[in-house]
C-alpha cells in the first residue's frame, strides 16, 4: 500500500490531499476530517481500509498542509473544491466519509451534486437542515473566537482533546493536530468554520435531502455541542440507520477505529458502488 500526496491549486491557496490506490475494481472512500482536524484524524482508516479500498483524504483549506489559505470560503466553496479534486482524479460516485464538519461538507457536496456519491457515512456530524437547530445555537456559532482566545493555549489544547475524544489515543491525536497551529490561527479557523456552518444552515430555500444511502455513526460519549441530540433526531426523521460507537467521544473514529472501520466496510458491502476507473 502506497499513500501519495498531491496538490490542487485554487485562487485562495493550495489544497493538499492523499490517495491510496488498490485496484480499478475497488470502490473509492473519500475521508473528510472535521473542523481544525487534518488528515491524521483518519490515519487508522487510511491504513486499514486502504488495504481493501481505494482511498482519498484531504487537509481541508486552512487545515494541516493546506495552509496558508484565505479564510473567505463558504461550505459550498469547499464542496466545489472537493468536486474539482474528484474530477481531476477521475473518482466517480465514491463513498463520502465525513467527521463533524466533514459531514457538513459532504452534505453541501450532495446538495450541489445529488448523484455524486454512492453513499455517505456521517461520523459525529449533524444535519444541515434549519429545523434541527435552535436560534440560540445558531447565534452561539457566530461568537466563538473571543471565547477561544480568552483561554490560555495549553489549557485550550487540553480542553479540546478531552472534549472531542474519550480515549488516550484519541486525545493524543487531537493534541497533536491542535499543536500544529498557533493559537490565533486555530481560533480564527474555528470561528470561521462555525460562522460558515451557521450561514449554510440559515440560507433560505436550501434542501439538503440526500439521495444516496446514509449511515450515521455517533460516539456514545460524544459531548461536543448537541451532536447526540442531532443524530437521534436525524435518524428519527429520515429513517437513516444510527449506530452508537461504544466508549467513544466526538472523534469516534480515533477512539474506536476498529469498530468504525468494520461499520464502514459493512455499509459498503450493500452499496451499488462505482468502481475505480
Amino acid at each position: 500500500m502506497r499513500i501519495v500526496e498531491k496538490v490542487w491549486r485554487t485562487p485562495g491557496g493550495e489544497i493538499h490531499y492523499w490517495t491510496c490506490f488498490v485496484e480499478n475494481k475497488r470502490p473509492w472512500l473519500v475521508f473528510l476530517p472535521g473542523l481544525t482536524a487534518d488528515r491524521h484524524l483518519f490515519d487508522r482508516q487510511m491504513v486499514e481500509l486502504g488495504k481493501k479500498f481505494n482511498c482519498l483524504v484531504w487537509d481541508a483549506p486552512g487545515h494541516g498542509r493546506s495552509r496558508p489559505f484565505a479564510l473567505d470560503f463558504s461550505l459550498d466553496d469547499l464542496a466545489e473544491y472537493l468536486a474539482q479534486i474528484l474530477r481531476k482524479e477521475e473518482i466517480w460516485r465514491p463513498v463520502l466519509v465525513g467527521q463533524s464538519m466533514g459531514g457538513y461538507i459532504a452534505q453541501a457536496f450532495l446538495r450541489l451534486h445529488p448523484h455524486g456519491a454512492a453513499g455517505f457515512v456521517s461520523i459525529d456530524s449533524a444535519p444541515l437542515n434549519r429545523q434541527y437547530y435552535t436560534k440560540a445555537e445558531l447565534v452561539l456559532l457566530r461568537h466563538t473566537e473571543r471565547m477561544y482566545l480568552s483561554i490560555p493555549w495549553e489549557p485550550l489544547i487540553e480542553w479540546g482533546a478531552r472534549g472531542t475524544a474519550a480515549t488516550p489515543n484519541g486525545q493524543r491525536v487531537m493534541r497533536w493536530m491542535m499543536r500544529s497551529y498557533e493559537q490565533k490561527e486555530f481560533c480564527a479557523l474555528a470561528a470561521h468554520g462555525y460562522r460558515m456552518l451557521a450561514e449554510a444552515v440559515e440560507e433560505t430555500g436550501r434542501n439538503y435531502e440526500i439521495k444516496c444511502p446514509v449511515l450515521l455513526l455517533c460516539g456514545e460519549k460524544d459531548g461536543a455541542g448537541s451532536c447526540k441530540r442531532y443524530s437521534k433526531a436525524w435518524s428519527r426523521k429520515t429513517g437513516y440507520t444510527l449506530v452508537w460507537v461504544p466508549e467513544a467521544g466526538h472523534n469516534s473514529n480515533t477512539d474506536a477505529p476498529a469498530f468504525v472501520n468494520a461499520k464502514i466496510e459493512q455499509f459498503i458491502q450493500f452499496l451499488p458502488v462505482e468502481r475505480g476507473v
